[in-house]
């Protein structure tokens, strides 16, 4: 089948720019965008917003066919642009996760041993970093927040017109308040282990001064995981919820 410019106009134009925004913001949105949701969900997920959201947005794109092959490129290429960036803004506030995550494996002791972790192409992490982010998901399923995911693909067309020049300079200073505000929540986050590991440290110190013969590491392993692992017990609910309350607000920002 052949497609020409000119029957690319009214909602069918509409439409094609509104999957192009979506689909890529889609794909990278935290939750709704993770690797263990298969593509076609994914892709479905996209077609049916999209198909929902161009009727109340089609009066902010062009009603006319584009004039050449080009121009229509070109429309695509900054509504691809326009949604890979509030995706990947939104995509930096699952970071908070992952610091934690590998400052309590190193604390413990745990990052001595890494996966391979399959939301990162592959690439090795702590496996306390994989399963926060596992539990950051699900939680985000479980709790509905992931509606406000879905909120900013329109949100998206209030931050980024179409047809308007890229609001490069508010995306990064946007983009920078979320990387700081993601590190210091995975700082608070790691903070029980990272004290406990101190007063853990500094009493073996002081062992081993005492006694020099005794082998402070080979105590000091099992001590770590097992203390690492109880209170991951403790405080894994009141660390989800935090990190819930950081996604929902930061996430705010995009309705």
């Amino acid at each position: 089948m052949t497609v020409h410019l000119p029957q690319l106009s009214g909602l069918v134009l509409v439409y094609l720019l509104v999957f192009a925004r979506t689909g890529s913001m889609i794909m990278l949105l935290p939750a709704v965008g993770e690797a263990g949701v298969p593509p076609r969900v994914r892709l479905a997920l996209a077609l049916a917003v999209s198909l929902a959201l161009a009727p109340a947005v089609q009066h902010s794109y062009p009603q006319t066919a584009p004039a050449n092959i080009i121009a229509l490129g070109a429309l695509i290429a900054q509504e691809v642009t326009a949604g890979v960036l509030v995706g990947g803004m939104a995509r930096l506030i699952m970071s908070a996760l992952s610091v934690a995550g590998y400052l309590i494996a190193t604390q413990t002791g745990l990052a001595y041993a890494q996966t391979i972790d399959p939301t990162q192409n592959g690439e090795q992490a702590a496996i306390v970093s994989n399963f926060f982010a596992l539990m950051g998901a699900v939680l985000i399923f479980a709790t509905n927040l992931h509606h406000l995911a879905i909120g900013a693909i329109q949100g998206s067309y209030a931050l980024i017109p179409p047809g308007a020049a890229l609001p490069t300079g508010d995306m990064a200073e946007l983009s920078i308040r979320i990387v700081s505000g993601a590190f210091a929540l995975g700082f608070e986050l790691a903070a029980p282990f990272l004290v406990f590991g101190f007063a853990v440290y500094a009493a073996l110190g002081v062992l081993a001064r005492l006694m020099p013969q005794l082998q402070v590491f080979f105590l000091a392993m099992p001590i770590n995981i097992m203390a690492g692992f109880f209170l991951l017990m403790l405080l894994l609910g009141a660390l989800m919820t935090l990190f819930l309350d950081f996604y929902s607000h930061q996430m705010g920002a995009f309705q």
